[in-house]
């Protein structure tokens, strides 16, 4: 009966575990998502700011060359000087136009009352230029000149030029608040894949301990039969959760891949992903071990334990001779590993631009690995103790060595002991 009770708490357990891993997975697809709309929505600001950027200089220079041909005109009496006139009042409206179009019903008030500026500007000094003219086809040549020098026209122009000056701020600023959208978005899918990896995690642990549950139960309740067919079931259920656990990393995958299959322009950052998401799946596989066989390599353990955080904001060294782990030290040293990882990321070198040193050395009295982080201000060494201190505690009885952990000034020094043959 108590197994019973284990068990069918055990599957509860699991079942809730799996829901959250499933409701992290997505809000993981929507931040990827929000991510690829923000990429999206920045280019189309990218086209549309360098379209009236283009429109706002053609009617800068559409009105210069209307005054350029009106006052050559006006020295030369040449009626050539006018091409550069009739040209410019030729493109000044079409321009216009065109710009109303590109800003469309989403400009801001402050937009929409620029463009009627402009509008209005452009036309009141072309409508200028086109009096002067008609004076001088007239032969009305001083009236022209008076014309052409007053005030009138000048302050027109510094009207029309900080009129078009503000649009092109306006226009930067929108782009630039697009670029942070996008550096926002994309800056909390990586956090999320840390946090789904720790849930990961902690399904396995509490897996683990149910099993373990499980198998004490077993063995108070049943004779020698009994407590070997307890130790297959809950060898079966260990597979059975590693493979659920594996199974949920190829849904992730997929889903990722899928969110592009439609976008091309989102491949970059889902590539980026999927690659972390294959390389979490590597430290997960290498972190089991296998019960039979001594093949796992504390070289491969480090660097994989590593890779789904390691960069250039994130760096690491890394030295140490081959060596081959017992099979019965792979997991908890893993799991020793990727809880220091974690917390670097969190809270140690690579929460502060640091950086994280990993080195081992084999002797006469066993093999030593040491894991350093530099780059952090140290005060004194926290009061709380919490998971990864218990977690430790166990890999080091586990181990059959001992686990030591130093707060030094500049940052967390662990030493890790395991005994000769080990």
């Amino acid at each position: 009966m108590k197994m019973k009770i284990t068990d069918r708490r055990g599957r509860w357990m699991n079942a809730a575990l799996l829901a959250v891993i499933a409701a992290c997975s997505l809000a993981l697809l929507f931040l990827v998502y929000k991510t690829v709309e923000a990429e999206r929505n920045e280019r189309l600001q990218v086209a549309k700011t360098n379209e009236i950027l283009v429109e706002l200089r053609n009617v800068g220079t559409a009105v210069l060359n209307g005054e350029t041909g009106q006052r050559g005109y006006l020295v030369t009496l040449d009626r050539r000087y006018l091409e550069p006139y009739r040209a410019g009042s030729e493109q000044i409206s079409p321009t216009l136009d065109r710009l109303r179009d590109m800003l469309g019903d989403d400009a801001s008030a402050r937009q929409t009352e620029l463009i009627d500026q402009i509008d209005a500007l452009a036309r009141a000094r072309f409508d200028e230029m086109a009096d002067s003219v008609a004076m001088l086809e007239n032969g009305r040549l001083l009236d022209a000149r008076r014309a052409v020098l007053t005030d009138e026209g000048q302050e027109t122009m510094e009207r029309l030029r900080r009129a078009i000056r503000e649009m092109e701020q306006i226009e930067s600023q929108l782009l630039s608040e697009a670029a942070v959208d996008t550096a926002r978005a994309e800056a909390r899918v990586l956090p999320m894949l840390g946090g789904l990896l720790v849930l990961i995690l902690l399904a396995m642990i509490a897996g683990v301990r149910l099993v373990g549950r499980a198998a004490r139960a077993e063995a108070e309740a049943s004779q020698a039969a009994a407590l070997s067919e307890a130790h297959d079931r809950a060898d079966l259920l260990a597979r059975e959760l590693n493979h659920r656990v594996k199974n949920l990393f190829a849904v992730i995958l997929a889903i990722v891949q899928m969110s592009a299959r439609d976008k091309p322009e989102a491949k970059p950052v889902t590539d980026s992903i999927a690659q972390r998401i294959r390389a979490l799946l590597t430290a997960h596989e290498v972190t089991q071990g296998e019960l039979d066989r001594p093949v796992a390599s504390l070289s491969a353990l480090v660097e994989t334990t590593l890779a789904p955080y390691r960069s250039d904001a994130h760096p690491a060294e890394i030295a140490g001779e081959n060596h081959l782990l017992a099979a019965k030290n792979v997991t908890p040293l893993g799991l020793v590993l990727h809880e220091l990882t974690t917390n670097a990321v969190k809270y140690g070198a690579w929460a502060h631009g640091g950086t994280v040193h990993v080195t081992w050395e084999e002797s006469d009295s066993g093999l030593t690995l040491l894991w350093r982080e530099t780059g952090v201000t140290i005060t004194e060494e926290p009061e709380r103790k919490g998971f990864g201190s218990l977690l430790m505690t166990s890999a080091a009885r586990q181990l059959g060595g001992s686990i030591e952990r130093e707060f030094l000034p500049d940052g967390l020094q662990v030493t890790i002991e395991l005994p000769p043959g080990d």
